[in-house]
Order: structure tokens, then sequence, then C-alpha cells
């Protein structure tokens, strides 16, 4: 296609604060995990709309938080690494009326790499007009965004308008990605993203966030069925028992959930096999840390 346009945009904030629902709602399907625990999202994931001759490259980033272990110094290296070298950045914010430590850090390294930036204030559809022009004032203030946006990703209420900004960040240039592919992870890699996303949403407490799916087998047959074959790696030999559950309740319970999930993105059926492991205080060895795909 002839005279095209793209943009690469970050999408930065501090955990919990709907950076992947907004990222699932601009491509128009599930390509990032979600769920209410905080440091869901542990990869730079890249969400691709193309609209006519436009092409937007959003990159969805781990929330912003304080590393208290390997795996956490990896995923707020790539948060800081993801506001350089782009068009543009937005940064997303829940309806508080104050700026927080991480907010104003992020803000601090939008300045310093001279990135244009558009605030989004998320979760609209929790709090009352007055409020919200409180937070719009406050952040105003810091000087930082060529535009504040209020939106609800959950609704998609401002989405058009925040999309709207980010055309003036575009630049003339071929497509980045083919038409029609929506992100730039390998469909294993999807595939594991799903299961993990079940794991949070069906266990409590610091047991998910110690956990790592790893996709051992990954094939298609003749008539398009999908064999998966996963292994999860936990922390402690305690958690593994939780995770299979009593006469293995749970895990058929999260497999379950994790393979709808796998045929919806695949669109065809999927037979997934899932094994439990124990890797003690992988999340602080350098090299479990990579070996399970989280590398700079």
């Amino acid at each position: 296609m002839e005279n095209t346009r793209t943009a690469i945009i970050t999408i930065a904030g501090r955990p919990n604060v709907g950076k992947s629902t907004l990222t699932n709602y601009l491509v128009g399907e599930k390509i990032a995990i979600v769920s209410n625990k905080p440091q869901t999202t542990r990869n730079r994931i890249c969400g691709i709309v193309t609209r006519d001759n436009t092409q937007f490259v959003f990159v969805d980033t781990p929330g912003y938080h304080k590393a208290r272990t390997k795996l956490g110094d990896y995923m707020v290296n790539t948060v800081q690494e993801s506001i350089a070298d782009v068009d543009a950045a937005i940064l997303v914010v829940e309806p508080i009326p104050s700026v927080g430590i991480q907010e104003q850090t992020l803000i601090q390294r939008l300045t310093a790499t001279r990135c244009p930036a558009i605030l989004a204030i998320n979760k609209i559809d929790t709090v009352e007009k007055d409020k919200l022009l409180e937070v719009m004032a406050v952040y105003s203030e810091t000087g930082a965004f060529d535009a504040i946006i209020p939106i609800s990703a959950k609704t998609g209420d401002g989405v058009e308008e925040l999309l709207a900004q980010c055309e003036q960040y575009t630049i003339d240039s071929p497509f980045l990605f083919p038409e029609g592919v929506t992100t730039d992870q390998p469909e294993r890699q999807v595939m594991a993203e799903i299961i993990r996303e079940k794991l949070l949403w069906c266990l409590d407490k610091e047991i998910p966030h110690g956990t790592a799916v790893e996709i051992t087998t990954f094939s298609e047959r003749d008539d398009g069925i999908i064999d998966i074959d996963a292994t999860i790696y936990c922390e402690k030999a305690s958690h593994k028992g939780i995770i299979i559950g009593k006469q293995g309740a749970m895990l058929k319970k999260i497999s379950s959930m994790a393979r709808a999930d796998c045929e919806k993105f695949m669109g065809t059926k999927v037979y997934l096999t899932t094994w439990v492991k124990v890797k003690e205080n992988w999340r602080d060895s350098d090299f479990l840390v990579k070996n399970f795909g989280y590398r700079e």
C-alpha cells in the first residue's frame, strides 16, 4: 500500500492500572493476559492495530514497581528501555488526584528521553466528574503531556479519542507487520501466557507470582487439531500440591479454562496436557529467569 504511516507507542504505568486491558481493546482481541493481581505482565508485548494506511504498534509493558527479585529487575528494565526509541508513550494512571512515586519516575524518564507523551486516565467509570477534573488538573501541572484523555479501557469510552491523538505521532513508513497480524508474540508464547493467566485467576496470594510456564510441545495434526504439552514451574513443593489440588481438581480447572482460550485464539481444537514441577527460587536465578524466556 502506498503512502503508509506507522507509529510505535509504548503503554506504561504502575501495576494494575489497566495497560493490558487497553492494549487488548485497541487491538480488538485478547493478546495480553489480564488479572486483578499486580505484575501480571512480565514481557514486552506488541499489539498491532492496522487501519487503512496507518499502522500502530502498541508496546504493552510490565507494571513499573520496586524490584525485589531478578525477575523484577528484568521487568523494570523492560519498562525503562521501552520508553526509549519510540515515537510516543501513553502513561496510564488511575483517577487519583495525586502523582505517585512510580508516576513521577516515569514522567522523569519521559522528560529525559524527550519522548512525546499522552496521559490516559483510566477507570473513569469508577469516579465522579468532579474527582476526574481534579486528577486532570494535578497531572496538567507537570507539563509533561501533549494531551490528557480520560478513558475506560474496560468499556472503550474515550479510546477512539486516544487513538486519534496517537495519529499525530505517525511517520511515513512501510508497515512494520503484515496486515492482519495483531501481535509479535509467537503462538507458543501466547499459549504459555494464557495458562499463566489462569494460574493468576485461580490461585491466591504469592503462589501465582512464583509460577512460570514452558510449552514443551506445540504441534499441528493434518486435520488442524493442535497438541500442546505445558510444564508449570513453581517455587515450592507445597505450592505444587496447591496447584494440582485435591485429586487433581485445581490443575484440571486451570487446564480447562486455558484450553478454551487457546482454542479461541488459535481458531481450532486444542488438546492441552499440563504437568507441574518445582524449581526453587527461580525468580532469583539469572539462568532460570532467562531460561523461561525473560531475556533483555
